[in-house]
């Protein structure tokens, strides 16, 4: 399991360490907060389009081959601007580093589910979660330091060792986990299966946890750097998000292995704290900063390790993939068009009102939640 989560930590280190320095004073950082917004949602629009393809692939050919050759393409998208080093080839290596995030990320997250028993998959999700979790939170905090110590340059060499290293240790610690046969499926079952309570709500609420994540992530930088705090400040400050989330997620997972906690109650209180958290980022300075990501961190703490054991719970195991690449797709959806939303409107209006039309479509979750009456994990869905 460990290089598993060493895969998530990747990601996720990947993604936020350098989507926390863009806007954050660095050389290299962006002054338009729309280019800012794109740059965010290039790395989350490829995983976005590739991600059911390579959930779907792994449950043909093995979730193993499409780990390691995310994990390889991923090493290789970041030596790109490592070498180049040149402002136009960021676009390039993002979008390089998206589309390996989307082979090996639904990959890792099948393989979690496949090897690990239904009883014990909130507890092995929580796990994945936190480690994921610790890529978010070391992400700003070192990505500032490293963009401080060698620009944006020195972030990429740094990934590009890592994604290297996970690879081999992957190729030898990973077992071969084999495709199950599989009963024919034609489109039509897909589309029910996907438009089912128990794969939709769990997916939606993935959706709104990643969207603030990413917004806060992004965005409360910006409002760091408005209050005069630095770049190594902003990234520590925004650390507590994730830590926040790290820490509240395997203990969520062994709450719902427990019986102590329920899909429904999980989603609707994780809803409402990231919603109640981007409220509190519409309030000016360090005292909008701090709160603000300690309660998103909470939140998608909560939501991540339920949402995904309620999927993985529910779905036929020769399908893993194909319901993992598909689950990750809605929470790219979310990861992209949470900083388009909020930069949209805040290059309209400002960026108070960014966080807060964020924050009212997530308070109006629970709503949708309740109404489609997410079921208990362990609810059995259509295959």
């Amino acid at each position: 399991m460990w290089p598993l989560y060493a895969a998530g930590f990747t990601t996720a280190f990947g993604a936020h360490g350098i989507a926390a320095n863009l806007g954050g004073g660095s050389e290299d950082a962006v002054t338009s907060l729309l280019v800012l917004g794109g740059l965010l949602a290039l790395y989350d629009g490829a995983e976005v389009l590739l991600k059911p393809v390579f959930g779907t692939l792994a449950d043909r050919v093995g979730a193993r081959p499409v780990l390691l050759g995310g994990l390889v393409a991923f090493a290789a998208a970041s030596a790109l601007y490592a070498v180049a080093d040149q402002a136009a080839w960021l676009w390039a290596a993002r979008l390089g580093q998206g589309a390996a995030a989307s082979a090996f990320s639904p990959a890792a997250s099948a393989l979690v589910a496949r090897l690990n028993p239904t009883a014990g998959q909130g507890r092995a999700f929580g796990t994945y979660g936190f480690h994921k979790s610790l890529g978010y939170t070391l992400g700003p905090l070192l990505g500032g330091v490293l963009v401080w110590a060698g620009g944006l340059r020195l972030l990429f060499v740094v990934l590009a060792g890592l994604g290297a290293v996970v690879a081999v240790w992957a190729l030898v610690a990973v077992p071969h986990v084999p495709p199950l046969p599989r009963a024919r499926q034609t489109v039509l079952d897909l589309a029910r299966r996907l438009a089912d309570p128990v794969f939709l709500v769990p997916t939606a609420a993935l959706a709104g946890a990643t969207a603030a994540l990413s917004v806060g992530v992004g965005f409360l930088p910006v409002s760091g750097s408005a209050a005069g705090l630095g770049t190594v400040a902003t990234g520590a400050a925004v650390s507590v998000l994730a830590a926040c989330a790290a820490v509240v997620q395997p203990r969520a997972g062994r709450a719902l292995d427990a019986g102590r906690l329920t899909v429904r109650t999980g989603l609707v209180a994780g809803l409402l704290l990231a919603a109640v958290g981007l409220g509190c980022a519409t309030l000016p300075g360090l005292a909008g900063v701090l709160p603000a990501a300690a309660l998103i961190g909470v939140g998608t703490g909560l939501i991540t390790p339920l949402g995904f054991a309620a999927l993985a719970s529910s779905t036929p195991r020769e399908r893993m993939g194909q319901t993992m690449g598909a689950a990750e797709l809605g929470r790219e959806l979310g990861d992209a068009g949470g900083p388009l939303l909020v930069a949209g409107v805040a290059a309209a209006a400002s960026l108070t009102y960014g966080f807060g039309a964020l924050a009212v479509l997530l308070a109006c979750g629970p709503l949708v939640a309740v109404a489609a009456g997410v079921r208990r994990r362990g609810a059995t869905g259509p295959g």
